[in-house]
């Protein structure tokens, strides 16, 4: 019988990760890739020493429920959290951690994509070529928004908040302004070409470009409404990679149909994989399947921090990147 630790890894993770879990633990992988359900997560939690969950896994307080709990360690892949019940977790004295820094740059320049594509229609251009329907250039056609030089709004200003002011502010010349819940240092935002203001709302006012970088859940799910879309500029566009239940989804549809807004590029949905019909008809919105981290390097990366991370908990060590 095997002395180590018995784990599940939830989904596929990249070759090179699943390797060293396996040399290391006594591992189930997921070889379908397929979700795992409700029930089979909280047999899971019952079953293995650690659980090894995706953002895409929910955990809430009701898998907790009913005792005889094996797992001591949530080792989640990826940065956000808002998918496990924190506190229900930590009362069945499991560890969480995750997977912070890796996948900064990644998730920035994804930000950047969407904000470049819808703003000068890439998206459209591009379905209107693979449907055999362009006619040729012409001074009129699928006129978009120029964004060197124009003002962009962030909302949370954490690393890949910084890291988008600096591509925007240092590579298309904008003005930068954010939103953070505790104060920056000035002499810091300065380094990314930013300035904080007091609210979301003065935030919103002033912006051609939105883009959002703060947590999801709690205070901030449907952070942007129906009356925050209305305080944008008619002309602005709003740009989400952050997490999906952070917009009102329906109040955005709205705000794309009827012109409260220009545009919006988005790669987190309220109920992934579930896109509603409403986003995927309209024409003024990018949709990217949630991309933010998705390069060869950043998985890997994010994979062996989960390595680290339940390494360090099973040898009796402080976990690196341990948020519960």
């Amino acid at each position: 019988m095997s002395s180590k630790p018995r784990i599940l890894v939830t989904r596929r993770w990249p070759e090179a990760v699943e390797r060293v879990l396996a040399e290391r633990f006594d591992g189930v992988l997921n070889e379908s890739d397929v979700p795992m359900s409700a029930d089979q997560l909280a047999k899971a939690l019952r079953d293995f020493d650690a659980v090894l969950p995706t953002v895409s896994d929910r955990l809430p307080a009701s898998l907790f429920d009913g005792g005889d709990i094996r797992a001591k360690i949530l080792g989640n892949y990826g940065v956000g959290y808002n998918h496990i019940d924190v506190a229900a977790a930590k009362a069945a004295n499991i560890a969480v951690t995750n997977t912070p820094g890796v996948l900064t740059d990644c998730t920035a320049d994804i930000a950047m994509t969407l904000l470049l594509a819808v703003a000068r229609r890439a998206g459209e251009g591009e379905r209107q070529i693979r449907a055999g329907e362009w006619t040729g250039w012409r001074p009129t056609h699928m006129i978009g928004s120029k964004v060197t030089g124009k003002t962009l709004g962030i909302i949370g200003f954490g690393r890949i908040g910084k890291a988008m002011a600096k591509r925007c502010h240092f590579g298309f010349d904008m003005e930068v302004v954010f939103y953070n819940r505790s104060r920056v240092d000035a002499a810091e935002a300065a380094r990314y070409g930013a300035r904080q203001l007091g609210t979301v709302d003065e935030v919103l006012a002033i912006a051609d470009f939105v883009s959002l970088h703060c947590p999801g859940g709690g205070e901030n799910r449907h952070l942007i409404n129906a009356e925050r879309l209305a305080m944008m500029k008619k002309g602005a566009y709003l740009v989400n990679t952050a997490r999906g239940d952070v917009v009102d989804e329906p109040a955005l549809i709205e705000a794309l149909k009827n012109g409260v807004i220009k545009g919006a590029g988005l790669d987190v949905f309220e109920a992934e994989p579930n896109v509603p019909e409403g986003l995927r008809a309209l024409e003024n919105v990018v949709l990217l399947p949630h991309l933010g981290s998705a390069t060869e390097e950043t998985r890997v990366a994010m994979g062996m921090k989960v390595v680290d991370n339940i390494t360090a908990f099973f040898e009796g060590r402080e976990p690196p990147d341990r948020v519960a």
